[in-house]
């Protein structure tokens, strides 16, 4: 097992592999995987692997390849059912060589062929090189957990785990995707496959891609399913919904603590990350240690909540504290992991977490990510409850109070009247009917940060429509699922992997060579949390509901029943507190806003003043000088200086 770097490059027939150009590409990637660093070239076929070493330490060096040779494999992530897979393989006649789980995805190639997918319980990003067939095979884990990126020029095909490995291929342009930045700035993430960067595809989640005679094809092997809204019953009781689920978590996370190396867990003193710690203290055998990041300003930090988990555990627990500065000095590397830009400096502590687990001798660490998404944890979900509540009679004076009560920590939504609410939050018969009702109010928010946009760019982005783009990936039963459902679709098939599983998880937690495994996106907890009617989901407004019945034996009763707390970081304040630093002044200075050409030199110092003076409170402003400072970093470390950034 590792969770590694990849790439690789397939030319045309009769061209030659290049063993520089590989090791140029894997060594942009090299925090993915500092363990070991191999290259493969044989006649058009190059292969490069970086290595983070977590089970079979001695053997299952990659590139690998079968006994004959002709079909060879390089693999990032973690096949958690590989020990029953392998039974099952020796069982028909398979012959090992190693004790790791890349050698069972290359059995199963060899045994099921491309259908291998359907077997594996895990996060993967493979690619396959089958020699016979001439084809190159990759894959996507179901939830979009492993990145996997990929271009085609001069007649070669380039992938990488990371698209700064296949821009250190000097063939593949550099130049940003204004239609990218467009879903950006509405969606926060692209719609995958397309990226930031012009020709630059991601391969989607739960999708596989064949490479065959210079032709691509996609094929999409798993997908997120609910329920038809006229078919929802309940199958069984609340007891039994609860302790089936309380079954597949143990199972999920009993197989993620496989390992030949210590494994720790996130503490984020909310409900996800302590059942899961209580599980493993529980349910295993397994001695464990707890991380937590803390913040000096009392409104972000949550260390009371964590200390009382791991105190209630008995777990052996760190925390790093984080400040504005910290946030505002590891900025420009978390958006250099990112490799796109950001809305949220959310990133930014989590970073700095990944850092404290490296030091402390660890390479994996179990979260909680992924309970909001297949439970309905998030407030977007009860606004949505809310604003369909309130629509069911718009002249009540008291239904848009309850939105208010949501948002507590928004000092500027206490203040508007109602009619600014029924508007903001999209409560009338047109918003009702929209396919997209759920996440109207943060697109539409997000969408006015467009205002930052330079007359040029508006005038290439006119006629286009990021909502259009994306109803039109929308699957064909989605218009029978009732609203909660379409509403965690969007979540779990967007935001989930094109937002907090790469910039907030992978990324951040790869860039100190840490491995994040997450028990609640085990494809069978997912499948079955989706079969779970709404109701039990989501009760009245008691968020995450049958997760707590199956929780209740588990983790301390205050931690049980407080109000979920979203996870918030410090924004503008951590560019300006104390003063500006000077990466900060020299991206958003009216010269280089002006060179880059995307925003509004005018527009961005008025909103520097703004921030500089301490009167950026709401949400549109930081998000927008987040937005635009990241954009600034990004043009000048992909674009403007990319051989020199390390």
């Amino acid at each position: 097992m590792n969770m590694c770097g990849i790439a690789g490059i397939i030319h045309p027939p009769q061209a030659k592999a290049d063993p520089g150009r590989l090791r140029s590409m894997i060594d942009r990637i090299r925090h993915r995987g500092p363990d070991e660093c191999a290259v493969y070239a044989k006649d058009r076929v190059g292969l490069a692997h970086a290595r983070l070493s977590i089970i079979d330490l001695a053997s299952g060096q990659q590139p690998m390849h079968n006994d004959t040779g002709t079909v060879s494999i390089v693999f990032n992530g973690e096949i958690f059912n590989y020990v029953e897979l392998r039974e099952k393989l020796i069982g028909k006649g398979h012959r090992f060589r190693t004790q790791s789980d890349t050698e069972v995805i290359l059995r199963l190639y060899e045994d099921r062929g491309e259908a291998c997918v359907h077997d594996l319980n895990g996060q993967w990003a493979f690619a396959i090189w089958d020699a016979e067939k001439q084809s190159l095979f990759l894959s996507r884990d179901r939830l979009g957990i492993a990145p996997l990126f990929y271009t085609q020029v001069d007649g070669a095909f380039i992938f990488a785990s990371e698209i700064k490995a296949i821009f250190a291929d000097s063939r593949v342009a550099r130049r940003i995707d204004l239609a990218g930045l467009n879903e950006l700035f509405t969606f926060w993430v692209n719609l995958p496959p397309r990226t930031f960067f012009r020709n630059i595809n991601e391969l989607p989640p739960g999708h596989s891609l064949t490479l065959r005679d210079g032709a691509v094809r996609l094929k999409r092997y798993w997908r997120l399913r609910y329920p038809d809204a006229d078919q929802l019953s309940n199958e069984m009781s609340e007891d039994e919904y609860a302790e089936r689920l309380l079954d597949l978590l143990v199972d999920s996370t009993r197989i993620r603590l496989r390992a030949d190396v210590p494994v720790g867990a996130y503490l984020s003193g909310g409900l996800d990350s302590s059942v899961i710690a209580a599980i493993v203290r529980k349910f295993t055998e397994t001695p464990l240690k707890t991380f937590s990041v803390t913040f000096r300003d009392a409104e972000f930090d949550e260390s009371i909540h964590q200390r009382e988990v791991a105190g209630a555990l008995a777990t052996e627990h760190r925390e790093v504290p984080c400040s504005y500065e910290d946030i505002g000095r590891v900025f420009p590397r978390v958006v250099w992991h990112a490799e796109k830009p950001i809305l949220r400096t959310a990133a930014g502590p989590l970073f700095i977490l990944s850092q404290l687990v490296r030091e402390s001798g660890y390479k994996v660490v179990l979260t909680g990510e992924g309970s909001d998404e297949i439970f309905g944890g998030y407030d977007i979900f009860k606004e949505a409850k809310i604003r369909r509540f309130w629509s069911a009679r718009p002249e009540s004076k008291m239904r848009p109070l309850l939105l208010k009560r949501l948002y507590p920590y928004l000092p500027m939504l206490q203040a508007q009247s109602p009619e600014y609410l029924k508007a903001f939050f999209h409560v009338a018969d047109a918003d009702l009917s929209s396919r997209l009702f759920s996440h109207l109010p943060r697109w539409e928010l997000t969408s006015d940060l467009k205002m930052f946009f330079s007359n040029d760019v508006r005038r290439e982005l006119e006629g286009t429509d990021p909502y259009a783009d994306l109803e039109r990936q929308l699957p064909e039963d989605y218009d029978g699922w009732d609203g909660f459902s379409r509403g965690q679709y969007l979540e779990a098939q967007y935001l989930l992997p094109g937002y907090l599983l790469s910039s907030q998880a992978d990324r951040v937690a790869m860039a100190h060579s840490v491995e994040g495994r997450y028990p609640f996106l085990d494809h069978r907890v997912v499948e079955f949390a989706n079969s779970i009617p709404p109701r039990l989901k989501m009760k009245v407004l008691n968020e995450k509901y049958i997760l707590k019945r199956a929780a209740r034996a588990l983790v301390p009763e205050a931690i049980r029943k407080r109000s979920k707390q979203p996870y918030r970081a410090p924004e503008a304040k951590s560019f300006f507190n104390g003063g500006a630093q000077e990466y900060v002044q020299a991206a958003l200075s009216p010269e280089r806003i002006r060179s880059h050409g995307i925003f509004q030199p005018a527009a961005v110092d008025r909103l520097v003043e703004k921030v500089r003076r301490g009167q950026a409170i709401g949400i549109k402003d930081n998000m927008a000088l987040v937005g635009v400072l990241s954009t600034q970093l990004a043009l000048d470390q992909f674009i403007d200086h990319f051989g020199e950034v390390q």
